[in-house]
């Protein structure tokens, strides 16, 4: 291992090389009292510092979390982490601004984009005193940890203070009194050194300690103002030092003057996948390319949501666990999250031991998790991610008042104070305004909600064609144990409802029959979405074309693809052309002629995609073949006299009108059908999406009836 073979041997040359010199130096009395035992005082020195290297690497140099198996060590998983400045963890000025500041995000972040960062070592090294803040699993210990490991190495490190390190977990000082310095002497004592309160008074006196308090949040509530004033004494008294100390953000009030405060930067892309590299680095999963495919699947549009877990380091850690153990993520998403959800309430709480505190001998989880469903749903049915902390508390005041089985003793202030400081689930972003701590997290709750209380009638008539909803609606699937069939057929009498136009039944008629007589292959349903996208080159079609079967995907992304490059603007300023939803239909047309290509290079890729596309189509058989020969064949005789583009502008006009009256005749498609309205295009990009949504419902449940998902495909884009 690592700390074998290189870190003890180093770190402990660096810690007897500080001590001899702070504390040997002019022959002092640890000097005669080696003497007095007759050994060499070099061997004492040696063996004293070889051990407490053992003992700090093996504390805390490993990494050992959620219930895995076998400790990690952290100098193989460890990735580098970045600060947020004062301006990046600046508060706002209103719940107003919060929302307003969330949804102009590109990603789904809590933290502002254009928050400037620094390198968390680089900070380290520049500050003597500092105070690093965090939510829960931020990785706030993992980084102290991580520091003293870097100052242990010496000149090897990354740390360039010559200090030896002392980790101080906060949460052992139960006692009113802390007691620091005896804590300091414990360590050196139980290491073999001799006086070691002597040792700690000379390594304090001239400078030449690390010290790491870790978790400032978790000391005893009772405690905390006395531990505060100490820590603070303690640090005036010995100032020659360095500092870090680490506190969860809700429970931080501004308290250490000297203190420089950094807040944890939600991991970016590259340190997600750093992270999942250093994770899956054992030589089997090196062969196996075991990161490189967790790292594939989590980029896939299924797991939107759970790449904003793996901001988090430690649900980021939960992850990776859970795709080391099935080398795959569940289809169910609803189980992921929920696994996510109680690692906040009962695993990394009861590691951080914080369980035993008096709030937590009333409310259970069950209890906790549907209090927190009530809030979530209520959020995000007003269409709001963020509530005054009076709203909240109001809110598990009456949920406690109207629960016959809750514990009288609770009150709202204590129960929001455990859950944001402790728990993290709900988070403090600007004073006296909350949130989840990921959008993830109230999504899912939502969802529990909507099932524990029977409302998906409701949410589908409601929310249907509302993106905002679209994880709702696929967690909803995934937590109806005993079948999604009843979401499934509400969602298609619903979408069933925006196609009640002429025109749009003409469409979906003519869908239908362009694609009966073709051969089996793909099912019904994707024969007709695939009509349905040579009628609009549509984004929404193209889309359920993936879902639906995503052999014929690739082929409609080609024609997609020539619809929007290949096409000159010009050709739709004249009074004979069709109205705006039809446009994309005429552009696919002409661009499949090649008729004008913009320089050779141009011609050459159009010819490539052409000859695929056509072979693609007639491969999958989504139309009826003889429709699909004839196109093909009248397209490339029309190629074959496309006018030069010296032409005068009126022959190259007549020729395109020539290739958007072969294109639907060959097609038998009316163009009035695709000459939509805004409205009647509005309604059938809902229709579209609806069909697509029933499709990844379908996908997302853990249970459908085979007879009802038969009928449900069998009747869609049909009137």
């Amino acid at each position: 291992m690592f700390i074998e073979r290189i870190l003890v041997p180093a770190a402990a040359i660096t810690l007897a090389s500080i001590v001899t010199r702070v504390v040997c130096d002019g022959g002092g009395k640890f000097f005669g009292w080696v003497k007095e035992q007759n050994e060499d005082p070099e061997q004492v020195i040696n063996r004293a510092s070889e051990q407490y290297a053992w003992n700090y690497a093996k504390r805390h140099g490993v990494l050992k979390v959620l219930g895995m198996r076998e400790p990690a060590p952290l100098e193989a998983v460890y990735t580098a982490v970045q600060f947020l400045d004062r301006d990046g963890i600046s508060r706002f000025e209103s719940i107003e601004d919060l929302e307003k500041a969330f949804r102009a995000q590109s990603e789904r972040s809590f933290q502002k984009k254009t928050a400037k960062k620094q390198d968390g070592l680089k900070v380290a090294n520049e500050k003597q005193y500092l105070m690093v803040l965090g939510g829960p699993g931020a990785g706030k210990s993992t980084f102290l940890r991580k520091m003293g490991l870097e100052a242990l190495k010496g000149l090897g490190g990354g740390y360039v203070h010559e200090c030896i390190p002392v980790f101080l977990e906060l949460k052992n000082f139960t006692a009113p009194e802390i007691a620091i310095e005896k804590a300091i002497s414990q360590e050196f004592r139980i290491c073999g050194f001799p006086s070691p309160d002597e040792v700690t008074e000379k390594l304090l006196e001239q400078g030449k300690l690390l010290i790491l308090f870790d978790g400032l949040d978790e000391v005893p509530t009772k405690n905390l103002d006395n531990a505060i004033r100490q820590i603070q004494n303690f640090v005036d008294q010995h100032d020659k030092n360095r500092f870090i100390a680490s506190c969860r953000i809700a429970a931080y009030r501004h308290n250490f003057r000297r203190f420089s405060d950094v807040a944890m930067a939600d991991f970016t892309h590259e340190q997600i996948k750093e992270f999942i590299f250093n994770w899956f680095n054992s030589d089997a999963d090196r062969e196996a390319g075991t990161a490189q495919k967790c790292w594939h699947l989590l980029q896939k549009v299924e797991y939107r949501a759970a790449r904003e877990l793996a901001q988090s380091p430690l649900l980021l850690t939960l992850l990776c666990l859970v795709y080391h153990s099935s080398q795959n993520f569940p289809q169910n998403r609803s189980v992921l999250y929920r696994k996510a959800l109680r690692v906040l309430l009962e695993e990394w709480a009861a590691e951080k031991r914080i369980m035993t505190d008096e709030i937590y001998q009333g409310l259970n989880t069950e209890l906790e998790e549907v209090l927190l469903s009530e809030i979530a749903f209520q959020g995000f049915e007003a269409n709001r991610l963020f509530f005054s902390q009076r709203e909240v508390v109001d809110q598990i005041k009456t949920f406690l008042a109207d629960n016959l089985n809750a514990p009288r003793h609770l009150n709202g202030e204590a129960v929001l104070e455990a859950i944001a400081i402790q728990q993290g689930i709900l988070v403090e972003r600007a004073q006296d305004v909350f949130s989840f701590s990921h959008l993830t997290l109230q999504e899912y709750l939502t969802a529990q909600y909507i099932d524990d209380h029977h409302l998906t009638k409701q949410l589908v008539k409601d929310h249907l064609t509302h993106e905002r909803w679209q994880e709702v609606f696929l967690l909803v699937a995934g937590l109806m144990r005993g079948g999604a069939d009843p979401l499934l057929l509400a969602m298609e009498t619903q979408a069933k409802t925006y196609i009640n136009t002429p025109k749009l039944r003409a469409l979906l008629n003519w869908a239908t029959e362009i694609t009966d007589d073709a051969s089996e292959g793909l099912s019904a349903a994707a024969k007709r979405t695939t009509a349905l996208f040579l009628a609009l080159v549509s984004d929404r079609a193209l889309n359920l074309a993936r879902v639906l079967d995503h052999k014929i995907a690739g082929t409609l992304e080609l024609a997609r693809t020539l619809a929007h490059t290949r096409t000159p603007k010009f050709l739709y300023d004249q009074e004979n052309t069709p109205a705006r939803s039809a446009l994309p239909t005429r552009a696919l047309a002409i661009a499949l002629t090649q008729s004008m290509p913009s320089r050779p290079m141009g011609q050459a890729l159009a010819k490539t995609f052409t000859q695929t596309f056509t072979d693609e189509l007639a491969k999958h058989s989504a139309l009826q073949a003889f429709t699909v020969e004839v196109l093909v064949t009248r397209l490339k005789e029309l190629k074959q006299v496309a006018p030069d583009v010296r032409q005068p502008v009126h022959v190259i006009q007549d020729f395109h009108s020539r290739i958007f009256h072969t294109w639907f005749t060959s097609l038998k498609l009316d163009p009035t059908w695709i000459s939509l309205s805004t409205e009647e295009h509005r309604k059938l990009e809902r229709y579209l999406y609806a069909n697509w949504l029933i499709v990844r419902c379908k996908q997302a449940a853990v249970r459908v009836s085979p007879q009802t998902w038969h009928s449900i495909e069998e009747r869609m884009l049909k009137v």
